[in-house]
């Protein structure tokens, strides 16, 4: 049988079910704050003993009674049947950027290691916060980077992958159900005053994406690289793909998702013209790149954008590997990076002009 992925959004449920009101009010009084260390001394402790208590009571609690306790609990504990939870799964708790919620899935992870289940990550993710809008519209594109990196790399390795969007806040639901339709084999959840597990198959959905970042290509790219782009580029882009802060615009957190959608699609089409003014490509270079197949034309615009942001940070990502070469062994060539180091290996062989760098020849490293 599949290994399933289960990523659960998870939200201060633990400590707001089963509270008196004055309990509840308190919670929800501390729900947006990020340190403990913030919070007053006698409300601390206050929390803190209904942390204790909440975590003590988990400990003890049953199937049955975990289900009162914990919307996330509630759906994970039906979706296992009210069995061992399954050792072979993973299952990944984002937690908003806050004291509490954090504390919440501490429990959460704790419980589902005790029912049978070691591969628990907890994720938090910076500024996943309600109380500002801008800094909550960022964090939502840096979770659709990161479900983008993460989440496709196990579906690789052949996981089921299941959203569990039970637990966790409003704000934060609407935009993952989004998510799920380009992530998710599966959706559950449990609506509140019931008792049945709802689950969702992945719908065919398939958003008309390419066509609206092939259509303006070098500027998604520019913002994906984090580069400036003219006003004047955006005046055709929907407002609803652009994100604009202090009169600078960047990628919302649905321009990141169609761009993600897209990109790959676009990269193994050919290799598209420089996105910086101080990359430039030789001839032969663009020639073998157009010959290759398309998905090593994929790797290359990747290795491409690893270059830019080499030039802009000065940061030798890994996998460039960007060096001198000694000697002289292949002029006009002083410097080589990494294309792709599996099977039949390549390097990038390429020299500076002056700021410049032109990219002279893609061939097999030399030893």
């Amino acid at each position: 049988q599949m290994p399933n992925l289960i990523l659960s959004t998870c939200g201060t449920s633990f400590f707001t079910n089963g509270l008196n009101a004055e309990e509840r009010i308190l919670v929800n009084k501390y729900s947006n704050e990020k340190d403990k260390k913030t919070i007053p001394k006698e409300d601390l402790i206050k929390l803190e003993s209904i942390i204790r208590a909440t975590h003590n009571q988990a400990q003890q609690a049953d199937f049955n009674d975990i289900t009162r306790m914990s919307a996330e609990l509630n759906a994970l504990v039906r979706f296992y049947k009210f069995n061992t939870f399954s050792k072979q799964d993973t299952h990944i708790l984002l937690c908003t950027d806050t004291w509490l919620c954090e504390e919440a899935t501490k429990i959460v992870e704790e419980y589902i290691r005790r029912k049978g289940c070691n591969q628990v990550i907890i994720y938090r993710q910076n500024d996943l916060r309600t109380d500002n809008l801008q800094n909550f519209h960022l964090a939502l594109t840096e979770i659709v980077k990161w479900v983008d990196e993460n989440i496709l790399s196990y579906r690789e390795k052949k996981y089921y992958i299941v959203f569990n969007l039970t637990g966790g806040f409003k704000s934060v639901h609407g935009f993952f159900q989004t998510l799920a339709l380009f992530y998710a084999d599966e959706i559950i959840y449990i609506f509140e005053s019931q008792k049945e597990l709802l689950r969702i198959p992945r719908l065919p959905v398939k958003m008309i994406t390419t066509e609206v970042v092939e259509k303006h290509f070098t500027v998604f790219r520019a913002f994906s690289l984090g580069l400036d782009v003219d006003k004047k580029d955006l005046e055709s882009i929907p407002n609803s793909l652009l994100f604009e802060i202090d009169n600078k615009y960047s990628l919302s957190p649905f321009g990141e998702l169609i761009w993600l959608q897209a990109k790959r699609q676009l990269y193994e089409k050919e290799l598209h013209p420089s996105p910086h003014k101080l990359i430039e490509f030789s001839e032969d270079f663009k020639k073998t790149v157009n010959n290759l197949p398309s998905d090593q034309k994929g790797i290359i615009n990747e290795r491409i954008d690893d270059l830019v942001l080499f030039i802009t940070t000065q940061k030798n990502i890994n996998s460039l590997g960007f060096k001198q070469l000694k000697g002289n062994p292949r002029p006009p060539s002083t410097h080589e990076c990494n294309a792709w180091s599996d099977k039949d290996a390549r390097r990038i062989f390429l020299h500076y002009e002056g700021e410049k760098l032109v990219l002279d020849s893609l061939d097999k490293g030399l030893h």
